[in-house]
């Protein structure tokens, strides 16, 4: 059996069951319960420099009825087989089943698995182990924590601000990070700074690009007023460079061409689902947990049934099935050729040091379920993040993207001045995995983007069309968005998969703060 806990309010934690499970010799629904945390965490000891605390767990009266058909059920069999999640939350879930059904925890049999195919599930049941108590004991201190912050916090809110707000161990650090922006933003002075650029074609023909002047006579150009180098602050400054810049003669000085490759992005895990969803879709990370949960659960195809379409959505793993990963190869080898396709598979590993991985990374369940396949049994939005979960994912498994990079050094003389300009362009050799593939961003497209450049040899002479001087401000950090809150709370360390969507939804119900062109701004409350 397995189950997911979820807050009741004071009364403590419940199980939350969507779905049947099997229990040997009977079929029974999924019971909503686990012994849920106590009213209040009790200081046992008062002393000063160690409190302990003593829990201890009730089970609701609604959930009795579920505790007394599962000891029936245990009852006409030999074994009892723990199989909720492999992480913090699912180790507690199995010591909490095997104490309420008189099993020893010590002595209970678990089996986990990260990936949920035939041959993963029958391996864990060949080789079950014992809970693991360390586990268990990780979760109940995070649990307390939780009751510590927000038993005492949010009903001094209700005291001292109004009712119904409510503090946390995750909520109230997010909402923190926003403010903190905001203060960092309003206290922001915006500084002046000019670039120049130059618009040049080689002589005798009309292939006109852009230059940038990076070097003056008296140095380098700092880019902006927070690099080192010689910062033209004002428009006057600018102005006499941009004088003799009309009157110089213009030469390449040097060409510098190289092969270079870019890979794909890993599958997704909850966060970066989430992240792409609001980049790409414009979807809030509420919006996209339902429409994944609609997507695990699974949807009638003709033929097939009801058939789950992707994997678990709650993860923090990047881990793909090598089920999986063959199907994807062979996907890839019949669709796009063979020079789209990996010899080895490609693998990931994640880098977040807190990261459980329970699951799989969101995949398909079969790669071969294409978006046009299950067009049909799908509403548009559920379609549109099938969609970039499909892609996202076989783009994994394809090659490497390869172009070709120019960096052109541009000398440009006036008597006994020179000035130094440069220009970047890079054309795609081989699209590979962005044929079906590109990572959003949060800020558009980038500014510079990728130009193209005529053919340009050392030595050659440029004719010059324009000087184009440009005025800048620095600008302040942006405010946060969806994508890029939960970005930070993952680096942060805060928060897990499954609270991501509620943190960001609890903080904006509270009306703690509102979203305006996506992005967060905090309400005075």
């Amino acid at each position: 059996m397995a189950g997911h806990e979820q807050d009741t309010g004071r009364g403590g934690v419940t199980g939350q069951g969507e779905d049947d499970r099997e229990v040997p010799g009977r079929r029974l629904r999924r019971p909503g319960f686990v012994r849920p945390h106590p009213r209040s965490p009790q200081e046992r000891s008062r002393r000063r420099r160690r409190p302990r605390f003593e829990v201890t767990y009730e089970v609701p009266d609604d959930s009795k009825k579920h505790v007394a058909a599962l000891k029936k059920a245990l009852r006409a069999n030999e074994d009892l087989i723990l199989a909720t999640d492999y992480d913090r939350e699912g180790e507690a879930i199995a010591y909490h089943v095997a104490s309420l059904l008189g099993v020893d925890p010590g002595q209970a049999k678990r089996v986990t698995f990260t990936e949920i195919t035939r041959d993963a599930i029958l391996e864990a049941f060949q080789r079950p182990r014992e809970i693991d108590l360390k586990l268990f004991d990780a979760q109940e201190a995070r649990r307390v924590l939780d009751r510590l912050v927000g038993y005492k916090i949010s009903p001094l809110l209700w005291r001292r601000v109004q009712p119904g707000l409510s503090a946390g161990r995750v909520q109230s650090v997010a909402l923190r990070l926003i403010v903190e922006r905001e203060r960092e933003i309003r206290g922001f002075t915006a500084v002046e700074y000019w670039s120049v650029d130059a618009r040049l074609t080689p002589e005798g023909q009309d292939r006109p690009f852009l230059a940038r002047l990076v070097s003056v006579p008296e140095g380098r150009i700092a880019s902006s007023p927070d690099k080192k180098g010689v910062l033209l602050s004002t428009e006057a400054e600018a102005a006499t460079h941009v004088d003799r810049l009309r009157e110089a003669d213009y030469r390449v000085a040097k060409v510098e061409s190289k092969e270079r490759k870019e890979g794909p992005r890993p599958p997704f895990k909850t966060s970066t689902l989430q992240q792409e969803a609001a980049r790409k879709l414009g979807f809030g990370a509420r919006k996209t947990m339902t429409l994944a949960q609609r997507l695990y659960e699974g949807v009638d195809l003709p033929g097939e049934g009801t058939v789950g379409l992707i994997t678990y959505m709650r993860t923090d793993s990047l881990t793909i099935a090598d089920a999986a990963l063959r199907e994807i190869a062979e996907l890839v080898r019949t669709e796009f050729g063979g020079e789209y396709a990996l010899s080895e598979p490609r693998r990931f590993k994640t880098r977040s040091r807190n990261a459980q991985e329970a699951h799989e990374a969101i995949r398909p369940t079969s790669a071969l379920r294409t978006p046009d396949r299950v067009a049909a049994a799908l509403d548009r939005d559920q379609l549109r993040l099938y969609t970039l979960i499909w892609q996202r994912t076989v783009a994994t498994q394809m090659a490497q993207a390869r172009f070709n990079q120019v960096g052109v050094d541009i000398d440009a003389t006036t008597g006994t001045a020179r000035y130094r300009l440069r220009a970047t362009g890079r054309t795609m050799i081989f699209d590979g995995h962005l044929r079906v593939y590109s990572e959003g961003r949060d800020d558009g497209p980038d500014e510079e983007g990728e130009s193209r450049l005529p053919e340009l040899a050392a030595d050659q002479l440029l004719a010059l069309l324009e000087v184009l001087p440009e005025q800048h401000f620095t600008q302040p950090p942006p405010r946060f968005t969806e994508a890029s809150l939960v970005k930070t709370l993952e680096e942060l360390g805060i928060g897990r998969p499954s609270t991501y969507a509620s943190i960001i939804s609890t903080i904006q119900d509270r009306g703690y703060v509102r979203l305006e062109d996506r992005r967060f701004f905090p309400n005075d409350v």
